[in-house]
């Protein structure tokens, strides 16, 4: 087969390595990466196992595009049953180490018991070699990537923990060429729950091609798109970054803010992309092929929050900006570089600082128990939170368990803002119905990237949708999350599907997607099966969850975003109306009323 290589096992426990080819059904129908990952999680791993014993494994896999040189294919996912959900994760990272990955002949590697020790594996090649990694732990995670650089080759690329790994951190993020993150879900906890600190790889082969004449062509008419418009299109990311979003959020009313009690924030433009890019940015930076170079290279000077670093990226601004009501861009920025160093989702981090900041506010977390002052808008006790969360210290300790437990803990869960226990992304559902929608039904929890109809409703890709319908979203919502199954799981990342989807019937059909894969891999997809492939992706994960005790009452927002209406902005007035687009959602899925698959759904795709 062309575009798919070899699974490698390594058992922690033993010590052994072990290779096997791909299956080429499994190849076909799941695609790679994504898809790979939910395959070999049904046919390994208890759902209801606890997700940090020795029982669950972790798997990194790339796609049939990872490092082909199609634009935005660069990805490889983690995969792994949450320890902060208890439902599956599939987190997702760029850089330059997934392309390293795939060129060591690779798919994907499954990690599986838990070593007595700490251990790193060095993939050189096809040839795999579990080493003592003693020296390194409590290393933060720049610290890591530059010791097994020097130790192995000065060429290879690294993906590791920092401390919140190692100190199971239940956010706890995979950081690889030290500022990409696999963030979401506490993939990092699992990793260190295992005593597996790193994963280096040096790949040696090129990355065969079905048709390397027919894709070479392909790929010269979409970059020539992205190029023609790079600095508007996609959505301006090359100029500012994703943090430009921030505008977009605010002029919609769906910025969160206050702990996700507004979706307008007064600071806004002390905290938007334009400002990063005119106080901060150095340079761009990109993953490997992408012509978007939507990351940022930055370094702040101020005496009291100096560092260096990439990002931060909108999703942290929001969580650690409007969220906590700090206009301080600097300590926003700071606090990013600690997150990527420590290994910490920022999500999560700065949704779970919000929360306390409600907490307190209302006079339910006790200023003593916190250890210091803590107030909205302080952009102080942000940085220092932190660094206490990073390393499990003081109150970080409660911190690093997650904003629904925090909120638990202190008799209000419904503080938290969270769906399956996992915080939100920055789009307030009350002002753009399907993401409250994207949000209840996503198989890891709260996720914009497992399913994104924010393009339709605030960015008019491909087609414009009013944000405030919520008639006829649970089409949009399951055609985009079908699609994001199969951008996973080809290996590409999200922001390809802004230049190049077709709209059809209110949903996406995958159309460069499908020249590509059949370029690379020679299966011959018609754009039917390719469809089918994410809906069959889709209901693999929701066999996982159902097994795992999930169902319609865990598809769900807080009370806060379904019943009390929006104070302010264009969205003043609404709730999201999530009940009843979960019934149109579940008709649309072809599955019942609480949620579960049937079984005539279960036997189109194959699952039965």
């Amino acid at each position: 087969m062309n575009g798919w290589g070899k699974i490698l096992r390594v058992d922690l426990t033993s010590g052994a390595c072990s290779a096997r080819p791909m299956e080429p059904s499994v190849a076909k129908d799941y695609i790679g990466g994504r898809g790979l990952g939910i395959y070999l999680l049904n046919q390994e791993v208890d759902p209801t196992c606890d997700a940090l014993s020795a029982e669950n494994l972790l798997i990194m896999a790339t796609g049939p595009l990872t490092g082909t040189g199609a634009p935005t294919g660069a990805r490889y996912m983690v995969m792994t049953k949450s320890p902060l959900t208890g439902a599956i994760t599939c987190s997702n990272s760029g850089g330059m180490f997934p392309t390293e990955f795939k060129r060591t002949g690779y798919d994907a590697i499954i990690f599986a018991g838990r070593s007595e020790t700490p251990v790193y594996l060095y993939l050189d090649h096809e040839k795999a070699e579990l080493r003592g990694a003693e020296h390194l732990w409590g290393k933060n995670t720049h610290q890591t990537t530059e010791l097994l650089l020097s130790e192995t080759d000065a060429k290879a690329r690294v993906a590791c923990i920092g401390p919140a790994g190692e100190k199971r951190v239940l956010f706890a993020s995979i950081m690889n060429d030290k500022h990409r993150a696999a963030g979401r879900s506490g993939v990092g906890a699992v990793m260190g729950s295992k005593n597996l600190k790193a994963v280096v790889v040096k790949g040696k082969g090129r990355i065969p091609l079905a048709d390397p004449d027919r894709f070479k062509a392909f790929n010269k008419q979409i970059l020539d798109t992205f190029q023609e418009g790079i600095k508007e299109t996609p959505l301006s990311l090359t100029v500012n970054g994703t943090a430009g979003v921030v505008m977009v959020t605010q002029n919609f009313g769906v910025l969160p803010t206050k702990n996700w009690q507004q979706g307008t924030f007064d600071g806004w433009e002390k905290i938007h992309g334009e400002e990063l890019t005119r106080r901060f940015l150095k340079k761009n930076s990109a993953c490997y092929g992408c012509p978007i170079g939507c990351g940022r290279k930055t370094r702040v000077d101020d005496n009291r929050f100096a560092g260096e670093g990439e990002g931060p990226e909108y999703e942290t601004v929001y969580a650690m900006g409007a969220n906590c009501l700090i206009d301080d861009l600097a300590a926003i920025t700071k606090a990013n570089y600690i997150c990527n160093e420590l290994g910490m989702d920022t999500i999560t981090m700065g949704a779970t600082i919000a929360c306390a900041m409600e907490l307190v506010e209302r006079g339910y977390l006790p200023v003593e128990q916190v250890g210091r002052s803590l107030k909205w808008g302080d952009a102080e006790a942000l940085v220092e939170l932190t660094r206490l969360t990073g390393y499990r210290e003081g109150f970080g300790d409660l911190l690093a368990e997650g904003s629904y437990r925090l909120a638990e803990r202190y008799g209000h869960p419904e503080l938290a803002p969270v769906s399956k226990k996992q915080e939100f992304p920055g789009y307030e559902p009350r002002g753009a119905q399907a993401m409250g929608l994207a949000y209840a039904t996503s198989p890891i929890g709260g996720s914009h990237m497992r399913g994104d109809p924010a393009y339709f409703e605030l960015f008019g890709v491909p087609e414009p949708m009013d944000p405030h319908q919520w008639e006829g979203k649970a089409m949009v919502t399951k055609a985009y999350q079908d699609l994001s199954a199969i951008i996973d799981s080809a290996g590409l990342c999200i922001f390809f599907a802004v230049r190049n989807l077709a709209a059809k019937d209110l949903g996406v059909a995958p159309v460069g997607i499908l020249e590509y894969l059949n370029a690379a891999t020679g299966a011959d997809y018609t754009l039917e099966e390719l469809m089918q492939a994410g809906e069959r992706i889709i209901n693999a994960e929701r066999l996982f969850l159902t097994k795992a005790g999930f169902a319609r009452k865990d598809d769900s927002l807080p009370e806060r975003l379904t019943k009390t209406p929006a104070p302010t902005g264009p969205a003043k007035g609404l709730v999201c109306h999530l009940d009843e687009m979960l019934d149109e959602y579940y008709k649309v899925r072809g599955w019942t009323e609480n949620g579960i698959p049937t079984k005539e759904v279960l036997n189109r795709l194959g699952l039965s």
